[in-house]
């Protein structure tokens, strides 16, 4: 073994132990004097430990070992968007749409640059300010699960001015937009895989070094056929596992025939 990786064992072995308790923030001066090593080998033996989720390092703070990450969390797609009386539009998440959820800290509606993703979506220059609706949530009693940045169009802000608000009433803004005449909304969805930001590493606890899940919902006026609203959910990768049925197409129809 080489030795960063005798180092990364020994810290290993120390926070899984409890010897490191949760939180505790790992000095890369006082390693190196305690090991005995030089500062490269343990600096690459935490860049190990980060990309484990074991530890997240902050620049100007040290290494903070971090909780054992809660089991996986299922999201299942291909299934039906479901409507709550009390709350509005339930989207296929990670869990039953009745588990209750936290939000940490506020959230927040405010006008920012869109980012060149959304541009695209809305026919705008990237750049162009836009209202975004962000909150950070998570099922009650684990830590942050998701950022979720709510992207709106002028158009839907336009017709449906209460989307801007801090509240935006029962059913959320949704329903004002199909209020507004964009009803029924209709939705589509993509996934993929890439490295967090730094300021989402740091919304939701996570090391930089781990990869998130992005979702993208978006959301078209019936009326218009015009996207009104981006949702960009983003996920830490060892929190979730996509699930999906697979369906026989009629060319697989059982009984199937020999093949040729």
């Amino acid at each position: 073994m080489a030795r960063y990786e005798v180092e990364a064992a020994y810290l290993r072995q120390k926070i899984r132990g409890g010897d490191y308790e949760i939180g505790r923030v790992l000095s890369i001066r006082d390693l190196t004097q305690e090991r005995g090593v030089s500062t490269a080998t343990i600096r690459r033996a935490l860049e190990v430990l980060e990309e484990e989720g074991l530890i997240r390092v902050v620049r100007g703070t040290g290494a903070i070992v971090q909780p054992p990450a809660p089991p996986r969390r299922r999201i299942t797609r291909g299934v039906a968007i479901e409507r709550d009386p009390a709350r509005g539009y339930v989207f296929p998440a990670a869990a039953h749409p009745q588990e209750p959820w936290q939000i940490h800290g506020q959230p927040k509606a405010s006008v920012e640059p869109a980012p060149a993703p959304v541009a695209d979506v809305f026919g705008v220059e990237p750049g162009t300010p836009t209202l975004r609706r962000r909150r950070v949530t998570s099922p009650v009693g684990e830590p942050p699960f998701q950022v979720v940045d709510t992207w709106l169009s002028h158009q839907a802000v336009s017709d449906a001015p209460q989307i801007a608000q801090p509240s935006t009433g029962p059913g959320g803004y949704l329903d004002r937009l199909e209020e507004a005449g964009h009803g029924p909304i209709a939705w589509h969805e993509t996934t993929r895989a890439r490295m967090p930001t730094a300021e989402e590493a740091r919304l939701l606890s996570i090391s930089a070094a781990l990869p998130v899940l992005e979702l993208t919902l978006i959301g078209r006026s019936d009326r218009t056929g015009q996207p009104l609203e981006a949702t960009v959910r983003v996920i830490p990768a060892d929190r979730v596992e996509m699930v999906a049925e697979l369906q026989r197409a009629e060319s697989a129809k059982w009984p199937v025939r020999g093949v040729a």
